[in-house]
């Protein structure tokens, strides 16, 4: 009976992350799209919803807490539940960091150098992808995917360090032009970089699931 208890609560937990993440993955997509598209009230739409994502956050958070007092699961539950809080606090970090893009909007709308921001737009659509790609693995319990994903964290490393070098060279070229403005299109890049960061965390959390092996920190093939 509590056994059949604890299962349903879980079943309402992973129902509601997977809600979280499909608003913070919007919510990301939006943020992209207010940027390529200069649309200063998409941006601002952006900034006001990540009130409500911030609230379920918490809320998600303290019904997580709750199962544990109540129930006290071991094993797979108490893995899955534990799953569900880190990938929680990483959904929320996303939607904080698309926040931060967002708000690059009153710089970019005035920025010249289109090509690095195409650069930035090929990074975003990779980390979107990423995101999905974690959430995917997550819901069908899919390691082969979740390794994927740590794989191509790599990737946006790479891109992130590329647009460093553009700057750089951006700002030798142009002295007269706006660094504030340029600083802001790496400012994106750092963020998209950082929410690649939290996608893999959520990939890592689907192998801690599934295998109940931390990789966090470890030096790991993730080669399938």
């Amino acid at each position: 009976m509590i056994k059949r208890h604890l299962h349903r609560e879980i079943e309402k937990l992973k129902s509601k992350i997977l809600e979280l993440g499909a608003q913070v993955e919007d919510n990301l997509l939006k943020a992209v799209d207010s940027i390529q598209k200069e649309d200063i009230e998409l941006a601002k739409k952006v900034i006001s919803r990540d009130q409500e994502i911030d609230k379920e956050e918490v809320e998600l958070e303290e019904e997580c807490l709750k199962i544990l007092a109540l129930y006290q699961p071991v094993a797979t539950d108490l893995r899955f539940i534990v799953s569900i809080m880190k990938i929680n606090n990483d959904l929320e970090r996303i939607g904080d960091l698309a926040v931060n893009i967002a708000e690059r909007i009153y710089f970019i709308k005035v920025l010249e150098e289109k090509m690095i921001l195409s650069d930035i737009l090929i990074m975003a659509k990779k980390v979107r992808n990423m995101l999905k790609k974690s959430l995917d693995a997550f819901v069908n319990l899919d390691i082969k995917l979740a390794k994927k994903v740590c794989e191509s964290d790599d990737e946006i490393d790479e891109i992130n360090t590329k647009m460093y070098d553009q700057i750089r060279d951006g700002i030798i070229r142009r002295p007269d032009y706006s660094i504030e403005r340029l600083l802001s299109v790496l400012t994106i890049s750092r963020d998209l970089e950082r929410i690649g960061d939290h996608a893999t965390n959520i990939a890592e959390g689907v192998i801690y699931l599934i295998e109940g092996e931390i990789v966090r920190h470890k030096l790991m093939d993730y080669k399938v």
